[in-house]
């Protein structure tokens, strides 16, 4: 017969992290960087996502986060599909473009519709081809569960990385993160480089 764990009292006086104290510790996690993209009657649209990952071989699925307040996952949520088009490095131009609440995004830019019927980025490391599985809402964010369809794997470059609040792993360490750089867990479509973190 094995002893039941005692039961660890909650500390007292200790409260969750607010908002931006959350921000900072889980930016020295760094991620990768993509654009979830689909088609909604007939128009591309997507956006910029940092909470992406794989989560079954079989059946193939993935994840990402996307902001409650977003005003393009709900269109993408309707296609039913989308594309994950993973960036390299030097794509810092196309994070800007679909990280900017401003312009159209698509607009003056070369792209290509997938069999499946999803907008494909030009040079990107990969692009993940999917179907909404499930969808579960999480706090201010939604989890969407992606079924695979087909996988395509592009230029072989160094990835785009998100760490410390800043683009790239080689800056200054011992510097505070920045935190008023792009928004944390899937960087919704509110989000623009001049107006971060004020989500309109």
């Amino acid at each position: 017969m094995t002893a039941k764990p005692a039961l660890v009292p909650d500390a007292v006086g200790v409260t969750p992290p607010d908002p931006a104290e959350m921000r900072r510790a889980m930016s020295l996690f760094a991620s990768g960087v993509t654009v979830v993209t689909g088609i909604d009657e007939g128009e591309p649209v997507g956006f910029v996502c940092q909470a992406f990952a794989s989560v079954s071989l079989e059946p193939p699925l993935i994840l990402f986060c996307a902001g409650n307040q977003s005003r393009t996952w709900p269109r993408i949520r309707r296609s039913g599909r989308f594309c994950v088009n993973v960036l390299g490095e030097d794509q810092s131009d196309l994070c800007s473009r679909f990280g900017s609440s401003r312009g159209e995004k698509f607009d003056g830019l070369d792209w290509e519709p997938s069999r499946w019927g999803t907008p494909g980025l030009h040079d990107v490391l990969l692009r993940v081809h999917a179907e909404v599985h499930d969808v579960h809402t999480a706090g201010d964010h939604d989890v969407v569960i992606g079924r695979v369809l087909e996988t395509e794997r592009g230029a072989d470059r160094r990835p785009m990385v998100f760490y410390r609040g800043r683009f790239g792993v080689d800056h200054d360490r011992d510097a505070e993160p920045a935190l008023f750089a792009p928004g944390l867990w899937g960087w919704a479509d509110h989000w623009d480089w001049n107006r971060v973190g004020k989500g309109e």
